[in-house]
């Protein structure tokens, strides 16, 4: 349970994560909010996205990870799959999938394997495309669309899944301001509808946008708290050596060299 009593939409304890030889992720203890947005933030090599794929079952790891009060490993694929969306960097395979199929396989987990798309999944597609702006190239491959589409049509498919909670990695790599505005109120929107987000983020300012911060460094939990608390920005600094500060600006925080 949450400090307030009410079950984290995710958890951990002991999670420990070794990739080639080297341990990546060590974490003993750690629960994500329901229906709030957590932003992963920490310098390079942090272990930030490690942290976000053991926590998805994507990846080998100690220790247990539950999701929605159960254990990982005792979910089935499918139901785990409709409670919980991702969306990662790199995708590969998909290149020459029209876009609209690569939203479609967001709903992989609401149909049958060989079963046509129903009215259901044509709306979550429909409503997912167009709600990230990338319903005018839904005939395109892809791999011919720039950076910017690109994660723009995988926000979609993760939307499409209609997931209670939503694991994105970097989703803001390639996207210009203003889609990265629009990338915000849709996080906002979800977390109203009572959804539960965890985003991997390099954007700073953005991230403190969040309902909370998990800070990581060098690959164990730094802190994790609100974005408004001091101490979270006291831990912010200090995993980068100091070489930021915060000020507030219009009722936002935004982070600025030093």
């Amino acid at each position: 349970m949450t400090h307030d009593g009410a079950m984290p939409a995710l958890s951990a304890r002991q999670l420990r994560v070794r990739l080639g030889g080297r341990e990546i992720v060590h974490v003993d203890g750690l629960q994500i909010a329901a229906g709030q947005w957590t932003a992963v933030v920490g310098p390079n090599g942090a272990g930030k996205t490690t942290l976000l794929k053991a926590l998805a079952h994507l990846l080998p790891h100690e220790g247990q990870v539950q999701l929605l009060g159960r254990d990982m490993r005792e979910w089935r694929p499918r139901p785990r799959a409709r409670a919980l969306a991702w969306m990662g960097q790199d995708e590969h395979g998909t290149q020459d999938l029209l876009a609209w199929d690569v939203v479609m396989l967001g709903r992989l987990p609401h149909r049958s394997w060989i079963g046509a798309p129903g009215a259901a999944d044509v709306a979550a597609v429909d409503a997912a495309m167009r709600r990230t702006q990338s319903w005018e190239w839904r005939a395109r491959p892809l791999g011919q669309l720039s950076g910017g589409e690109r994660q723009r049509v995988l926000l979609a498919r993760a939307l499409a899944v209609q997931s209670q909670v939503l694991l994105m990695d970097e989703p803001l790599a390639n996207l210009d301001a203003p889609h990265q505005a629009d990338w915000l109120l849709t996080v906002r929107e979800l977390v109203t509808a009572g959804k539960t987000v965890l985003s991997v983020l390099h954007e700073l300012g953005m991230a403190l946008h969040a309902d909370q911060l998990l800070v990581l460094k060098a690959g164990r939990l730094a802190h994790l708290g609100a974005t408004s608390e001091r101490a979270t920005h006291a831990a912010l600094r200090e995993v980068f050596e100091q070489r930021i500060s915060l000020h507030e600006v219009d009722s936002q925080w935004v982070v600025l060299p030093r």
